[in-house]
């Protein structure tokens, strides 16, 4: 499947169901006629033969004729309906899939941040009035057809008033599309710095942030109501002028049947006819004027759309690989932010084996947070290669990867939802002993059941409900749940108090006596006595990486000069203090 046509390709799998809506058009438009032929034979026939059964016969015919009319209008309109929840359906995991990949780069994520809207617009745009609009433009030439043959300067004349219509049309394209791209922008930013406040707002109403933080998200707002307002003036106005237009081009082509049937050129019947046969050949013209600011957003959502998917094909469904015992080798490894070419790590090598723990030390800014991403696959490495026993994360499936990994981010996020569900990563049917176990091995079994609903708890969005080390600590649960092969913890202890350092190291014992592979980036020196070795990272570059003794030595120890590497009284977040340290 081709990335750039995959939501055509989408919309296509409708095509049974278009198909359908453009035969119901096709007869409700030939039924559209019923109203002029009945006014024609009235005026022709009824009127002068003073037939009354003619006139019941008549009458009850176009009873039915209008009866079906309604039920076509009803039936397409429920199709178009199904088309637009069915696409929404059809997509919309491979959308949200691909909002979350993209979010995964800081340059990118925001940009496709509303996608979901987008779809919502696409779904809406369908299941709206504009698509049947749309539907019934191409009878227009069949009903100036049937105009000019009641009468060629009627015919001339519908012409002349259809291509006024069409060139307001293209206008009504011309003006709205740059305001309508403006305001889409401007929408975007607004929401996302709402999102950012709100999951901030302490900080914001602590620090006094607030009211310069309101500033900028109403400059983005303000921009984007004044977008909106000028594609709706613009939009507005040409509405209004096709409807005066067409009102008047009704009144002239009554006053022209008039003139013709003066002269007795034409019947009044054909008057009266031609006069409701234009105001229907011209109605879908109107209509997609007055449903512009529809359709250019309705086609804005499309880019944007197949850009997203396009920038985030699908992956392949790869074999299943077994399950890895925990050897990971790492070779030339250099990282850079995704989107960025600058380096954050540039040239790590080592090699752990299951079971083993290594910390990764060394001060602020030398890009152990960006180690621990590409450890996990969340950002990809530039040059190099990290292998999982042997198998490098290209060769499995994200899903069946992550089975096996755990990950417990510098920035803690817990999700809205229980206590049981965070721990289990919201699996649909977690084992109740696998949870408990996880939480054992974390240290917050008794905890949890301190809560009132116990593992039922909601925890509330982000994790509001819990104090910022009851969070970090359910979230190492989580990252251990189910026994992963390998396990990467992001400072694990930064929030904790002296009774969480001490769960923390004893969970890496364990962890280790289990043979699970344990990388901790540790700032504070109370998990170093649970790890085998140590990786000393400076400016993004490898300065030490060995067994612990021999790269980290406790105050008061001694050790030949030869063998020692570093003295570690705090891990300090300055290369000048670290060097003060012995650690190079």
């Amino acid at each position: 499947m081709q990335p750039s046509h995959e939501l055509a390709l989408v919309i296509r799998k409708s095509k049974y169901a278009l198909t359908a809506t453009g035969i119901f058009s096709l007869f409700i438009n030939l039924l559209m006629l019923t109203g002029p032929l009945f006014m024609l034979q009235i005026y022709d026939s009824v009127l002068a033969s003073r037939s009354v059964s003619t006139l019941l016969v008549l009458f009850v015919l176009i009873v039915g004729l209008f009866i079906i009319l309604g039920l076509l209008e009803l039936i397409r309109s429920r199709v178009l309906v199904r088309i637009g929840i069915n696409l929404d359906h059809r997509i919309n995991g491979r959308v949200f899939s691909a909002i979350m990949r993209q979010s995964l780069d800081p340059a990118h994520g925001k940009v496709f941040a509303n996608a979901l809207n987008e779809l919502t617009v696409l779904r809406q745009f369908i299941t709206g009035a504009a698509p049947a609009a749309l539907f019934d433009a191409p009878w227009v030439p069949i009903y100036l057809v049937v105009i000019f043959m009641l009468h060629w300067t009627l015919g001339l004349l519908a012409l002349a008033g259809a291509v006024i219509l069409f060139i307001f049309a293209l206008l009504a394209e011309l003006l709205a599309r740059e305001p309508m791209k403006m305001a889409s922008a401007a929408d975007g930013k607004a929401q996302h710095l709402y999102e950012t406040g709100r999951r901030n707002a302490e900080s914001l109403a602590a620090m006094g942030m607030e009211q310069r933080y309101k500033t900028l998200w109403q400059k983005e707002h303000v921009t984007g109501l004044l977008a909106h307002g000028l594609a709706s003036d613009r939009s507005g106005a040409i509405t209004s002028i096709t409807k005066s237009l067409r009102l008047f081009l009704q009144s002239a082509m009554l006053a022209l049947g008039a003139w013709l049937s003066i002269q007795q050129i034409i019947t009044p019947g054909a008057m009266i006819a031609s006069s409701i046969i234009l105001g229907r050949a011209l109605q879908p013209v109107e209509q997609a004027i007055g449903q512009w600011r529809v359709l250019v957003r309705a086609r804005l959502a499309y880019h944007r759309l197949k850009t997203l998917l396009q920038n985030t094909p699908e992956a392949e469904r790869k074999m299943l690989l077994p399950a890895p015992k925990g050897n990971l080798k790492v070779r030339n490894l250099r990282v850079a932010a995704p989107g960025k070419k600058q380096l954050i790590i540039d040239n790590v090598n080592f090699d752990l084996e299951a079971g083993q723990v290594m910390a990764v030390i060394g001060p602020s800014g030398s890009g152990k947070s960006t180690l621990a991403r590409a450890l996990v696959d969340v950002w990809p490495s530039v040059t190099g290669e990290i292998r999982l026993d042997g198998a490098t994360f290209d060769q499995w499936n994200r899903e069946d990867l992550g089975e096996h990994i755990g990950y417990l981010p510098q920035d803690v996020e817990l999700f809205d939802g229980t206590v049981k569900q965070n721990i289990a990563r919201f699996h649909p049917e977690p084992e109740a002993d696998k949870v408990i176990e996880a939480a054992q091995l974390a240290g917050i079994h008794e905890m949890v059941l301190g809560f009132e609903e116990g593992y039922d708890t909601q925890i509330g969005p982000h994790g509001t409900n819990l104090s910022a080390g009851q969070r970090q600590r359910m979230a190492v649960a989580r990252a251990i749940y189910g026994n992963p092969t390998l396990i990467v913890l992001d400072e694990p202890n930064s929030n904790l108090d002296m009774q969480g350092d001490a769960a923390m190291v004893e969970a890496l014992i364990k962890l280790r006596d289990k043979k699970r592979t344990v990388i901790v980036i540790a700032h504070r020196l109370g998990l170093l006595s649970a790890v085998d070795c140590v990786l000393v990272l400076d400016g993004g570059k490898q300065i030490a990486f060995g067994p612990r003794d021999e790269i980290v030595t406790r105050p008061g120890q001694q050790q030949a000069p030869e063998k020692q590497r570093a003295t570690v009284v705090g891990l300090t977040p300055t290369i000048k203090q670290n060097r003060q340290l012995g650690i190079r």
